[in-house]
């Protein structure tokens, strides 16, 4: 389901250090991508990128978000189903790659084979959604692999973190569970779990058949009509249950640990929210910084200066999450310097302060500059473009052409900027995560009350 810390424009992962690329505006190429909705509901989407390869996949509007507290890992689970068949060895016959991952509003099976080999692709994600029959011994041999997979995840503290993170930030609703689910859950979940998942969440109009590369859409249209033929076609609209934001705490101290691990964050935008765009420059103009990586004192961050002059963290990461209806926006510290950790967070809501009233057309024009190459850098070849127009077309309905978004980037000025910023930032409760040796962090009402200063 990939890093906690990737923020996206239209679900397209974006570093927060990109290389600023001259020419960047003129790079950006028109979106050629051609959709059709077959009569199920079902949209087939694709660009031709005149190559010998190609990515062709499903996206599905479902992921941990669409299951309740007794079915929690079920999307996940089915995930690992997937490669319980000879069909990966078909396509690794075929020379090609097949993959998977699972998000908490998303699940997507994707392969990338060459252009000739389209049509294999396509009837093997077919059987993978439509005709896997999900044999017990399967089940069972899967379900050690996902707890073995759940030790694993408890070790990588950002995932920790994060989980828990949204397991306190919205409390009380889908969005707060983890996408593996519980151990019980993984334990328990059953066959029928499994088959009632993929009725009713694999319809039609959730569905997306997106590829780039070697492709011919008229031709993948067809391959769709024969594969999908058989996909049920409603219910057209079903959404989650609304995720409520409470501003509130985890901390979970062991001062056996050598680093201290922190989230500070406030509630965010949703994907289709005005404020996307300006809250993303924002997280871009607080940056990301590591001690181990050359640079800091002369950054653009001004963060970044302040962190490795005074060598208060070992790393940061500024994020900007979003989902359907709401999001997360803040930054993920990490530090050996566990008596510090009160300078770390005073100097990152300073730069919280800063940015809503004293942010400068120079820095949010290097903002921009970093955001725009960053997007670009980002779709460098067929599975990232094909998963861009899958995503995008799972969360806009449609694909936005590069000139759109570059439109929405440019459209961000200084003032916009401090204006969003003290929307979200200025008196608002926010969800903390420490761990670790956090015993110099400061309480939740130091951190509530630095959310508040003096404005004209």
């Amino acid at each position: 389901n990939g890093s906690r810390l990737a923020s996206s424009v239209a679900g397209v992962p974006l570093t927060a250090n990109a290389t600023v690329l001259s020419g960047v505006t003129s790079a950006f190429r028109p979106t050629l991508t051609k959709v059709t909705t077959l009569s199920n509901g079902m949209r087939v989407a694709s660009e031709n990128l005149e190559g010998e390869t190609a990515t062709v996949g499903i996206w599905i509007d479902a992921g941990s978000r669409y299951e309740d507290e007794s079915n929690n890992g079920t999307a996940h689970f089915l995930e690992h189903m997937a490669f319980k068949t000879d069909l990966e060895l078909e396509v690794e016959n075929m020379g090609g790659h097949l993959n998977a991952y699972t998000s908490r509003e998303q699940t997507a099976y994707f392969a990338k084979v060459f252009k000739k080999d389209i049509p294999k692709a396509v009837d093997i994600l077919s059987d993978i959604l439509q005709n896997s029959t999900l044999d017990e011994r399967n089940i069972e041999r899967e379900r050690d692999v996902i707890l073995r997979e759940q030790e694993e995840v408890e070790k990588q503290m950002e995932e920790v973190v994060f989980d828990h993170l949204h397991a306190t930030a919205f409390q009380g609703s889908a969005l707060g569970r983890t996408i593996l689910g519980t151990e019980r859950n993984i334990r328990t979940i059953s066959k029928r779990d499994l088959q009632n998942y993929i009725r009713f969440n694999y319809t039609g109009p959730r569905m997306v058949l997106a590829a780039a590369g070697g492709v011919d859409h008229d031709e993948l249209v067809k391959l769709a009509e024969r594969a999908f033929a058989g996909l049920p076609a409603g219910p057209s609209v079903w959404r989650p249950e609304p995720a409520s934001y409470t501003g509130s705490e985890v901390r979970m101290r062991d001062d056996t640990m050598s680093h201290a691990h922190m989230v500070i964050s406030v509630q965010g935008a949703s994907w289709t929210s005005p404020d996307y765009f300006p809250l993303l420059v924002a997280q871009a103009i607080v940056g990301s910084w590591n001690r181990g990586l050359a640079g800091g004192h002369n950054l653009g961050s001004k963060l970044a200066q302040v962190v490795a002059k005074n060598d208060l963290a070992q790393s940061f990461t500024s994020f900007n999450t979003s989902y359907s209806d709401t999001g997360l926006f803040g930054i993920y510290m990490v530090s050996d310097h566990v008596y510090d950790l009160d300078d770390l967070a005073y100097e990152v809501q300073q730069e919280w302060v800063r940015i809503c009233l004293n942010a400068t057309e120079g820095e949010v024009a290097r903002a921009k500059a970093q955001l725009k190459a960053s997007l670009l850098l980002s779709l460098d070849g067929t599975t990232h473009i094909c998963e861009d127009i899958g995503r995008q077309l799972l969360t806009y309905g449609k694909r936005y052409s590069w000139q759109d978004i570059h439109r929405m980037v440019d459209a961000v000025d200084a003032a916009t900027v401090r204006r969003v910023a003290s929307e979200y930032l200025y008196d608002r409760d926010p969800a903390v995560v420490a761990l670790g040796p956090i015993g110099s962090f400061p309480d939740y009402n130091r951190i509530r009350a630095a959310t508040l200063w003096l404005r004209n």
